[in-house]
């Protein structure tokens, strides 16, 4: 009976520090941690909800690039991160599901992290280098066709949504084209309007600027309904691609163990941040879509996307080495 009684006690001391600790938090910075490069589509997100999330909470959220491995080395170095907090993810389809699918990590992305919330949704648009003789995304798959294995396409790396979403292409279209990896969407992009990749599937927000400014051709948008921001260029069902849509998602998670009381209030805050009509203007004007989930929530999307990824992957033979 008395170690009973100690048990309770102890357990109950446990709950009162959490409680405590989730009052006070934060009490210094918190370090958002971006798998990608500076610049890109991520980034861009990621430090638009740092400097509104810090707002929130009363201290600054501070957002370090970590780039490369297919968004590994930056996931890697959360979950080995103390679970108090202040050490987040913005994680991506990349860093939690694909490349973890397809090659060894030294973590495990779902089991190794708590999921906090889904920050936002981002899909693909298909646009080609104007140098490449194609108007629409008939005449590149005409093209490819005709020259196999000869045009190119980049990506933020390997495992990523823009990745999967050439090889969606690929398969969709039976068509070659050569996959050229990079640290992240903006070096990508900046080779893609340099010329020297041809296509490229990544985020509408990433490329628009460069499709206003006439130095991308877009061909087609991976959604169900034409964006706004390009009202004249086709879904990918209307350009024949129906099947291969693509996206790429982006949450808050924290290492395994983080404590309950401080996942929540990151949940409550980050909620906010999304409910705010300005900042939701600001996510829009990108191609962003918004959503306020739970942790609970949020961690049933992300398993239920695994599930979703690894059947496609078996389905359509894809391979991602």
């Amino acid at each position: 009976m008395k170690l009973f009684k100690q048990s309770l006690l102890a357990a109950a001391l446990v709950l009162a520090a959490s409680g405590a600790q989730a009052q006070s938090y934060p009490t210094k910075p918190i370090v958002l941690v971006n798998p990608y490069a500076a610049g890109g589509p991520a980034d861009l997100v990621a430090r638009s909800l740092a400097k509104e999330l810090g707002t929130e909470l009363g201290q600054q959220v501070v957002v370090e690039n970590k780039a490369g491995g297919g968004a590994t080395i930056g996931a890697a170095y959360v979950a080995r991160a103390e679970a108090d907090g202040y050490t987040l993810l913005f994680g991506t389809a990349a860093a939690h599901i694909v490349t973890p699918m397809i090659q060894p990590t030294p973590y495990d992305g779902i089991k190794d992290f708590t999921f906090i919330a889904l920050a936002a949704n981002q899909p693909n648009l298909l646009v080609v280098n104007p140098s490449v003789k194609a108007n629409s995304a008939k005449e590149l798959v005409e093209l490819a066709r005709s020259n196999p294995g000869k045009l190119n396409y980049g990506s933020s790396g390997t495992g990523t949504s823009p990745h999967l979403g050439g090889e969606l292409i690929k398969q969709q279209a039976k068509v070659e084209m050569a996959h050229i990896p990079y640290g992240g969407a903006a070096p990508a992009i900046t080779d893609l309007v340099a010329g020297r990749l041809q296509v490229g599937v990544m985020n509408l927000s990433g490329e628009l600027p460069f499709v206003k400014a006439g130095k991308l051709r877009a061909l087609a948008y991976a959604s169900k309904t034409r964006s706004p921001l390009l009202p004249d260029v086709p879904t990918f069902a209307e350009a024949g691609l129906g099947g291969a849509e693509s996206a790429s998602w982006y949450t808050v998670a924290a290492p395994k163990g983080t404590p309950a009381a401080v996942v929540n209030k990151l949940n409550a805050a980050l909620n906010a941040v999304t409910r705010k009509a300005e900042y939701r203007k600001l996510m829009e004007a990108q191609g962003t879509e918004l959503a306020t989930l739970s942790p609970e929530e949020t961690t049933r999307f992300v398993v239920d996307d695994a599930q979703r990824t690894k059947d496609l992957i078996k389905s359509a033979n894809l391979k991602l080495e």
